[in-house]
C-alpha cells in the first residue's frame, strides 16, 4: 500500500526524470534499476574491502576493476559512492552516454 508519504517520495522521483527529458516510463524504471544495480555493486565492493582490510589480505572479488574503461572513465566512478557526488550535468552525460562495461 502506498502512504503518502512513498507517493510523494515516488512523484518526486518522476518529477526529476521527468525535467531531465525522460518522460517514457519504462525509460524510468530502466534508469532506476541501473541505479540500484550500481548502488548494490558498490555495497558488495565495499564488504570487501573491509574483509580484506579486516584480514589484512588482498582483495579476493573485486566488482570495479583498477584502471579505466574505454572511454577513459575510471571504473571507480561507476561506484555509487562516486557517482553520487557528480554534479548533475556529470550524472547526466553518465547515464546519457549508456556506458556499459565490462567488468572483465
Amino acid at each position: 500500500m502506498l502512504t503518502g508519504e512513498i507517493r510523494s517520495q515516488i512523484d518526486q522521483i518522476w518529477n526529476a526524470f521527468w525535467s531531465g527529458g525522460i518522460s517514457n516510463p519504462l525509460e524510468v524504471i530502466e534508469q532506476i534499476t541501473y541505479l540500484l544495480f550500481l548502488k548494490r555493486l558498490d555495497e558488495q565492493e565495499i564488504a570487501e574491502e573491509l574483509k580484506a582490510n579486516r584480514e589484512k589480505k588482498p582483495m579476493q572479488k573485486r566488482f570495479f576493476p583498477e584502471g579505466k574503461d574505454n572511454k577513459k572513465r575510471s571504473f571507480q566512478d561507476y561506484r555509487w559512492n562516486h557517482f553520487k557526488n557528480f554534479e548533475y550535468w556529470q550524472r547526466r552525460d553518465f547515464t546519457r552516454s549508456r556506458n556499459r562495461i565490462s567488468l572483465r
